[in-house]
This record gives C-alpha cells, sequence and structure tokens, in this order.
C-alpha cells in the first residue's frame, strides 16, 4: 500500500472535510472580530459612580477617582441613604406623658397609669403605692405615702404637692366581725394586737369603740392615730 492510499479521500469525505474547515475559519473569524471591538473598552467593565453631583464627570472608560485634593471639599453623600418613606421616631415617644406642674391627682383613685405620669414616679414607684393602699384600705392622708417602700424624706417632699386624698374612700375594717388573718393584713396591725382584739371580742361579745383598746398595753397614742381610721366597731 503506498502513502498516497491514506489521503485519497472519497468525493462525500472531500466535501464533508471542506465544510469543517469553513466552519473553523468562520469561528476563527467571528472570535477575532469580538477581541477588535473589545480591545479599548474593557477597563469599562466596572464603571465608577460619582457620589457628588458637583464632581466632574469621567470618561465612560476610566476606573478610578481624580485624586483626593481634587474632590470638591463638601462631605459626600452615602449612597444608602435613609429612605424618604421613612419616619423619625421623635425622641419623647418612649417617655410617659408627664402632667404639667400644678396638677394634682387623688391618692384613692388613681391607677399606675395615671400615678406614673407624675413626675418622679416610674413604674416600680406606681405599682407599690397600689400595691400599699391596697393593704391599707386607701389613704386617709398624704402623708402615708411616705411609708411607701423606697419613698424617703426627699422623695416624699418632691411628691406630697401633686396629690390630695378624698378620705371618705377608705375602707374600714370591721373589727368585729373580721377573722385573725384577716386583721393581720393590715400594715398597722401586728400579731399581738390583732389576737387581743379578738380576745376582747369573744369575751364582751363586741367591741364598741377605741376605748375598748386605749387601756391595753399592746396600743399607743400613735397607734390610735394610725388605725382609727380605718377601725369600724359597728
Amino acid at each position: 500500500m503506498s502513502w498516497k492510499d491514506f489521503f485519497y479521500f472519497s468525493k462525500g469525505e472531500r466535501l464533508a472535510i471542506g465544510l469543517l474547515l469553513l466552519i473553523i475559519s468562520l469561528s476563527l473569524l467571528i472570535q477575532l472580530i469580538r477581541g477588535y471591538d473589545r480591545g479599548g473598552k474593557e477597563t469599562a467593565l466596572y464603571p465608577v459612580t460619582i457620589y457628588s453631583p458637583n464632581a466632574p464627570q469621567l470618561p465612560p472608560h476610566v476606573t478610578t477617582l481624580p485624586p483626593a485634593k481634587n474632590l470638591p471639599a463638601k462631605p459626600l453623600e452615602s449612597t444608602f441613604s435613609r429612605s424618604s418613606t421613612e419616619k423619625k421616631i421623635p425622641e419623647n415617644s418612649y417617655r410617659t406623658n408627664k402632667y404639667p406642674v400644678g396638677t394634682v391627682v387623688e391618692l384613692n383613685t388613681a391607677d399606675t397609669t395615671i400615678l406614673k405620669r407624675v413626675p418622679g414616679i416610674g413604674s416600680v414607684f406606681a405599682n407599690r403605692i397600689v400595691r400599699y393602699r391596697n393593704l391599707l384600705g386607701g389613704f386617709y392622708c398624704v402623708e402615708q405615702l411616705g411609708e411607701v417602700y423606697g419613698i424617703d424624706a426627699d422623695r416624699y417632699e418632691a411628691l406630697k404637692d401633686w396629690f390630695c386624698v378624698n378620705p371618705e374612700r377608705v375602707r374600714m375594717l370591721p373589727v368585729n366581725l373580721l377573722p385573725l388573718d384577716s386583721l393581720l393584713r393590715h400594715p398597722y396591725i401586728d400579731y399581738p394586737q390583732a389576737r387581743v382584739i379578738k380576745q376582747l371580742v369573744r369575751q364582751k361579745g363586741r367591741l364598741t369603740g377605741w376605748n375598748n383598746l386605749q387601756l391595753l398595753e399592746e396600743f399607743t397614742e400613735n397607734d390610735r392615730k394610725r388605725m382609727l381610721p380605718y377601725l369600724s366597731f359597728e
């Protein structure tokens, strides 16, 4: 077999080879044309954003800003600015709206929401005042506010002018009817006092007034002043 036999192609094979060479040539030509078109524009793939309207406009192919000394002195605006539709929350929106000076609050009917509007009273003191008021059965004078835990002399002086008291709202203790444990719940009555009250009720059938207690050693003159507004002998 001669070497010419290796390079012998039939008419169909020559046609196919010619078509393949044509396709390869066209592909190379297209790649060359695209490479030529991109030659002067490759650096423009990442255009620069100008952050100031006063800055000079750069050609589209420039990828760096001018030196810092050529930039305007005015601070550049951030590209991530707050949305114009976003509302700014007022600084005092998180604070309780306090009463103006001269307001007077009735201490026996004010709930925690009203108490917190008094300057100097927050959630803690408002809750303490209400709890102590419930234990007492109501306040009969503003001075009792100083008995609330945490309200010292200075704080009381700052608060007293904001309050008044309606003593008719005080809840009385029917000493002839209440059991021992109910008497002990009152902040002004201790165990010896509650016990002697119940002993006298059993002995006498019922107490008629403070005169039944005032001579007993368990009760002092100060006890009389504090307890008398709360004791009912009916």
